[in-house]
């Protein structure tokens, strides 16, 4: 059932960098180039929402029009309402998202509506993104756990996937958002969603906040999933669990299907190079492991070339 290939979402420009202090809008552009170079082939680059909320993601108008689109690469971005949406086919976006949540308490104290409600609020938006051909991904976040309520019911989490597939999405993206969840918990979520979605059109999108997300990604590809989120240099963290890691580094998630010997079409050391480069632009650690370790080997020895200078 392990699948030979799998195809990875970068989600560092986007759900990474939303998270950062004074990022600004060339380190974006910045990132998402490098990025492009490395073999991957799907790059979540912004998010069109009120700056008011998000101020990390303003200007992804600008961005889209100034980044160096490789023809290989399929862009991507966040639009959670109608206004959004448009503002991305303008910004000639490659595909959307939208998002859902399986906890009924995180969509209350997020956006102050019912799940339910929440998808209904959608429905314009997968219309439009109909009439125009523009495929939609759809999320669904708190599939291993809630910080409200705890554990979630993987039924629930189903219920919620099925209504996005339903409502037109192409794929779903099952979020462990607070990272709490463990191999055997990941499995039986994938498998509950996967009675009522394709497992073709699933995708796995493990936070690292308690250290899982490696493992329960090992668990979960011997059911045959083949689509994976992560975020280079592990940018971005964990708004619940302040002071943690959150999102999985996408050199430390390569260099796993490396060992597996799953093919994925990304070039580690060219990655590794556009992690280190972002992380030092925003004065911040990396948050990669395999990128630690190369970047420290490299660095102690003058006559080893250094990732990505190649």
């Amino acid at each position: 059932m392990r699948p030979t290939q799998v195809q990875i979402v970068e989600m560092g420009p986007r759900d990474g960098l939303q998270n950062e202090p004074g990022v600004t809008l060339a380190d974006r552009i910045a990132l998402v180039d490098a990025l492009s170079l490395t073999g991957l082939r799907r790059i979540e680059a912004g998010s069109f929402v009120s700056p008011k909320w998000v101020p990390q993601m303003a200007q992804s108008d600008q961005l889209f029009g100034q980044i160096q689109r490789q023809s290989r690469v399929r862009y991507g971005a966040l639009t959670p309402n109608l206004k959004g949406f448009e503002a991305a086919v303008a910004a000639g976006v490659d595909e959307v998202a939208v998002f859902g949540s399986a906890s009924e308490s995180f969509s209350q104290r997020n956006i102050n509506c019912s799940v339910a409600e929440s998808l209904a609020r959608f429905e314009p938006v997968l219309q439009a993104a109909k009439t125009l051909n523009l495929p939609v991904r759809g999320y669904v976040s708190c599939t291993l756990g809630c910080p409200y309520e705890g554990a979630i019911s993987p039924e629930k989490v189903a219920e919620t996937a099925e209504a996005l597939y339903r409502m037109g999405c192409y794929e779903i993206s099952l979020g462990d958002t607070i990272g709490t969840g463990t191999p055997d918990r990941a499995v039986a979520m994938v498998r509950a969603v996967a009675q009522r979605v394709p497992m073709a059109q699933l995708a796995l999108h493990f936070h690292d906040t308690y250290g899982q997300a490696l493992a329960n990604i090992t668990a979960c590809l011997e059911l045959g999933v083949a689509t994976l989120d992560a975020s280079v240099a592990g940018l971005g963290g964990c708004p619940y669990a302040p002071g943690a890691s959150g999102n999985l580094a996408t050199e430390d998630l390569i260099y796993l299907l490396d060992g597996l010997g799953i093919e994925h079409g990304v070039n580690l050391d060219a990655l590794i190079g556009a992690g280190d480069a972002i992380c030092r632009r925003l004065g911040r650690a990396n948050g990669s492991k395999v990128a630690l370790a190369k970047l420290g080997r490299c660095r102690n020895n003058p006559d080893q070339h250094s990732p990505g200078s190649r």
